[in-house]
């Protein structure tokens, strides 16, 4: 996770929160990784205030997420799993969809990162990984995930074009932001599976390892670095 700030002395600072998904704290180059190349990410760090070591207390998407926006503890937000029980009647059941909207709904109330921003004259755009519901609900004045189960929204649904297919949804509201300080949650569905990344890429690093699967896992890495 990189938080890459712009400054400037006569206006708050535009901050970008990028994070990464499935990837293991080592692999970049700025951290050691001996195969793996990152530069843009290595130029960020070399930029910022660098954390080696972080920790988090429940390893799993929906938890991680909900602690980054809302500083809170898993045990706090209530959420230590990406999804509820599943009841008897599964997961098309009415019951199995109100504990769904259970954990979601925590969001609504608490002070996030965008809520608080906000204060501050800020706008905010939600892209990528994101469980819980519409992006509104999380503070964000703008964003990508819609979150509706009619639709099958869950975990992220339009936003997790994000970085696969392009960077064009968070330029253009960056460009409509205007003079406004802007606050972008990126966190892509990268290097996450499917490892499908571009060929160019795949075929060098198949040249560094004997294993195709560990050549495509670091060719998702580099994929994820260059929309950085």
């Amino acid at each position: 996770m990189l938080l890459a700030t712009g400054l400037s002395a006569a206006k708050p600072p535009n901050i970008i929160l990028i994070i990464s998904d499935d990837q293991a704290w080592g692999d970049y180059s700025f951290m050691g990784h001996e195969a793996i190349q990152t530069p843009n990410i290595d130029r960020l760090a070399k930029q910022s205030r660098l954390f080696k070591r972080g920790y988090v207390p429940t390893s799993l998407c929906c938890p991680s997420l909900a602690s980054i926006i809302t500083g809170l503890y898993p045990h706090q937000t209530k959420i230590t799993g990406n999804e509820p029980p599943i009841p008897p009647d599964g997961k098309r059941s009415a019951e199995y969809q109100r504990r769904v909207q259970e954990c979601v709904s925590f969001i609504d109330t608490v002070p996030t990162l965008p809520r608080l921003l906000a204060k501050r004259g800020y706008v905010s755009h939600q892209s990528g990984k994101w469980w819980q519901g519409h992006y509104s609900r999380g503070g964000f004045t703008h964003g990508m995930t819609h979150g509706d189960p009619k639709r099958r929204g869950r975990h992220g649904d339009e936003g997790l074009k994000i970085g696969r297919e392009g960077m064009q949804p968070i330029f253009d509201f960056i460009t409509d932001a205007g003079d406004k300080p802007f606050f972008v949650w990126y966190a892509p569905f990268l290097p996450h599976t499917p490892h499908n990344p571009p060929k160019r890429l795949f075929d060098k690093y198949t040249k560094k390892t004997e294993s195709k699967f560990i050549a495509r896992y670091w060719a998702m890495c580099e994929w994820f670095d260059e929309t950085c």
